[in-house]
């Protein structure tokens, strides 16, 4: 008896399901990229090294090259294309852009998505290996370059915009952090 090599599987993509047949082998990048036109998560490496990939995976950032299509199924998938609200762009992609984070822009969409998710784990007190105090009543530790440096180590930018991507960081934890104090007030 031969076992299927391929699956029907259905990918929550931006809060849009997507039904496509892949074969089990198939990452999660090139059925975003091939099956479903979704191009703006770029192939980098195909190692899972340089960032270019990366996706939020249940709102936690994963390098899709190295993600099997079947094993993201059933959960919520967040690619650049679903980053901003209709045409009000995301804060982070805004302090990209103002701030000329994105240079070639051919690693900016992994930038961008680790970036949120940067701003997701530091809002939630998760230490770097640069944080100085790691014991849970400190609190998260102030976003530094040197936190942000870190926490977006795994993201490569060719072209060397690391001084605009630590400031585009910076600026949209800024942003976010008095729109929750306005909320508050």
């Amino acid at each position: 008896m031969a076992l299927s090599t391929s699956s029907v599987i259905t990918l929550n993509i931006n809060g849009e399901k997507y039904t496509l047949p892949v074969d089990h082998r198939t990452t999660l990048l090139d059925a975003l990229r091939e099956h479903l036109d979704l191009t703006g998560t770029k192939k980098g490496c195909d190692q899972g090294q340089c960032g270019a990939c990366t996706v939020l995976l249940d709102g936690r950032r994963t390098v899709s090259c190295l993600q099997l299509a079947v094993a993201a199924e059933g959960r919520e998938i967040t690619t650049i294309e679903g980053v901003a609200e209709g045409d009000q762009l995301h804060p982070v992609q805004q302090a990209f852009l103002d701030l000329d984070g994105y240079q070639c822009g051919y690693c900016t969409p992994g930038q961008i998505c680790s970036a949120l998710a940067v701003l997701e784990e530091h809002e939630a007190g998760w230490p770097s290996a640069v944080t100085a105090d790691v014991s849970p009543e400190a609190g998260p530790p102030p976003l530094s370059p040197d936190e942000i440096r870190e926490r977006m180590s795994g993201n490569l930018c060719r072209c060397g915009a690391y001084v605009s991507i630590v400031q585009a960081v910076a600026r949209a934890a800024e942003v976010r952090t008095s729109g929750a104090e306005e909320a508050v007030a």
